[in-house]
């Protein structure tokens, strides 16, 4: 059976980007996430309503060793599962000036998109080639490419994904594994529900807010056989903000 793995997959941008995996291209679904149960259990019934399996894994995608026996748990419960698709979404924010950063909020952010990325992804790489085939899609950030003030330890995080998913694309092309980033920039979702929209919207050209549906459907287009000469490639999904 094949099975696509979305990270932070309850809410919102993962939530959609999961449903729409799973309706679009019938992929058997893999959620992760780290607290929220309830909205887990939520997110299966709505996958599992369009004729999937969804297995739920709950573990923090920023604690390697957390990461691998999730991993070796599953496999040994499902032998003939194949992992097709990543998608790397979890993130989270910590907010504040560089000058009174905690080092707690620098490195939790770092340890969720960017060494989550490595936790998640590397133990999983071997089987994508020897199949000879896969797609990984990290999800990025506007805050990744040009940077966003309040924001360095996010910034941060996101452009080394940005970079690894270029370096990566590079050495496992030759196997049929295509590597690409997202970089949404404002999406309706709980990471934006206190931002003025009124104000961002005057920078907008779409004069708008994203929906994580949107972003969903890239995802997925990005997950297909028809992206399959797309690689190391960042595809910014911003209503034109950063273009």
């Amino acid at each position: 059976m094949k099975y696509a793995l979305v990270t932070g997959g309850s809410r919102g941008i993962g939530r959609a980007i999961a449903l729409q995996l799973a309706k679009e291209l019938q992929y058997n679904i893999l959620l992760n996430f780290n607290k929220n149960h309830k909205a887990a259990e939520e997110t299966k019934l709505l996958i599992e309503a369009n004729g999937v399996n969804c297995h739920i894994l709950q573990f923090d995608v920023g604690k390697a060793e957390a990461t691998t026996a999730a991993f070796e748990n599953w496999k040994k419960a499902n032998p003939e599962a194949i992992i097709e698709v990543i998608v790397n979404n979890a993130g989270i924010t910590r907010d504040g000036l560089f000058m009174w950063m905690k080092p707690e909020d620098w490195n939790t952010v770092i340890d969720t998109s960017l060494n989550g990325f490595y936790n998640v992804t590397q133990p999983l790489l071997k089987d994508m080639l020897r199949k000879r085939y896969g797609r990984i899609i990290n999800i990025v950030s506007l805050s990744g490419l040009k940077g966003n003030a309040g924001q360095v330890n996010y910034s941060a995080a996101k452009g080394g994904l940005i970079a690894a998913t270029k370096a990566l694309a590079q050495e496992i092309g030759k196997r049929k594994v295509t590597v690409n980033a997202v970089a949404p920039g404002f999406i309706n979702s709980e990471m934006t529900e206190d931002f003025d929209q009124n104000e961002f919207k005057k920078l907008i050209p779409l004069k708008r807010f994203g929906e994580a549906e949107e972003v969903a459907n890239l995802v997925s287009f990005l997950a297909s056989k028809k992206a399959s000469y797309i690689t190391g490639e960042v595809i910014n999904i911003n209503g034109g903000l950063y273009s």
